[in-house]
């Protein structure tokens, strides 16, 4: 590599500088006490473990996951590309209980491929998860959390959008199709691919009434109205399917309630997330960005590959690119420029205003620059015996 070039970071992967990290670190200390507020304990796991408990039975999770060998083991080990399995360990194996459990975390994540142009591989992960009950009324809280942390943000327009993976599940299987099938009609879903999902359809010779109830899930999408819709047109669709509806009706009713000023919106074809989702899924949209800003859903298998079945909801969200969007403001606090020295009255004085939540930056001997350079708004000046802050003529 020429030196000229080693500075540069690979595709996708970037620094976060200055006013930008400020901004993210004031926003992951309010979504931890706002989690905290609520009851979510914070874990912390490692950034690598073993494959095996970090795929979680997703084909797509492995396929993001960076692998590397274990240089003591001997064993394949994988760079975290998503928390959420991790925490599900935890609860299963590090602090087991029968009671409800309430978990939350923030920590970086690495992606082997971006979901999308231009998007970050190593986004700053932030999310919290509830375990042990199966209710809409588990999905509702974390839906509810995942609101206010946007609300911290004052981020407006944001519409939630919620669908129910439990629907096509239960399609897939009144279809017989197999693993690769299920994949296929999946992503013409995603696509919103009307014809390939009739190519799908065909090439798997399912019956009529059941293509059709797949054929609906491309048009029933729109407001909170479209689960009465979804009700009708599916009604003889398996039990399962009915459940499902029935518990999103539910779900919507409640949310409907708690926040009157959010824009709430069902898709059933938006089937997006990773794979081990099994019920309500959903996901908060901004105008003008190509994939959702925040997303989650209830995962109640997930628990079984560490040997201990438990229901689980949670949701997610990047940091990063959440000021990225909204550009977090940062708290405006007051910047003094001080000389250098170490006379006792100025150290003191230096520390007293540090203590207060004043920023002092204080002169290095022969340094380049001055108090405009380090957009100071004032200065400390000596008066008499007192050291005294001055603003700064500009």
């Amino acid at each position: 590599m020429k030196y000229g070039a080693r500075w540069l970071l690979p595709d996708g992967v970037e620094d976060v500088l200055p006013p930008s990290a400020e901004s993210l670190e004031q926003l992951r200390r309010k979504a931890l006490d706002l989690f905290s507020s609520w009851g979510y304990q914070l874990v912390s796991p490692p950034l690598v473990e073993f494959v095996e408990s970090l795929y979680s039975g997703s084909s797509d999770l492995e396929l993001q996951t960076f692998k590397i060998t274990d240089q003591v083991s001997g064993r394949l080990m994988g760079i975290r590309a998503d928390i959420t399995p991790q925490v599900a360990r935890i609860d299963a194996h590090r602090l087991p209980t029968d009671l409800p459990q309430r978990l939350c975390y923030v920590g970086p994540i690495l992606h082997a491929r971006a979901d999308k142009i231009g998007c970050s591989r190593n986004p700053l992960q932030v999310g919290a998860e509830l375990y042990g009950h199966a209710g809409i009324e588990s999905d509702a809280e974390v839906i509810s959390l995942m609101v206010e942390l946007l609300q911290l943000t004052a981020l407006s327009n944001v519409t939630i959008e919620l669908g129910h993976m439990g629907i096509f599940n239960a399609l897939v299987q009144a279809a017989e199709l197999d693993s690769d099938a299920a994949e296929k009609l999946l992503g013409a879903l995603l696509q919103k691919a009307s014809d390939e999902v009739v190519n799908c359809i065909n090439d798997n010779d399912v019956k009529t009434a059941t293509a059709d109830l797949i054929m609906n899930l491309l048009r029933l999408n729109g407001g909170v109205e479209i689960v009465a819709e979804a009700k009708r047109v599916m009604a003889r669709a398996p039990q399962s399917v009915v459940n499902a509806l029935d518990s999103l009706d539910e779900l919507l009713g409640v949310l409907c309630h708690h926040f009157s000023d959010v824009d709430f919106h069902v898709d059933l074809a938006e089937l997006r997330g990773y794979r081990y989702h099994t019920g309500i899924i959903f996901g908060a949209y901004f105008p003008g960005e190509g994939r959702g800003i925040a997303w989650g859903g209830r995962y109640d298998n997930i628990g079984e590959q560490f040997g201990r079945y438990r229901a689980a909801t949670g949701f997610s969200v990047d940091l990063k690119n959440l000021v990225h969007i909204c550009g977090v403001p940062q708290p405006v606090r007051a910047k003094l420029y001080a000389p250098s020295g170490s006379e006792p009255s100025l150290v003191e004085t230096i520390a007293e205003l540090r203590s207060n939540g004043t920023v002092v930056i204080q002169a290095l001997p022969g340094q380049v620059g001055g108090p405009l350079d380090f957009d100071c708004t004032g200065e400390l000046v000596l008066d008499g015996n007192e050291w005294k802050a001055k603003d700064l003529d500009t």
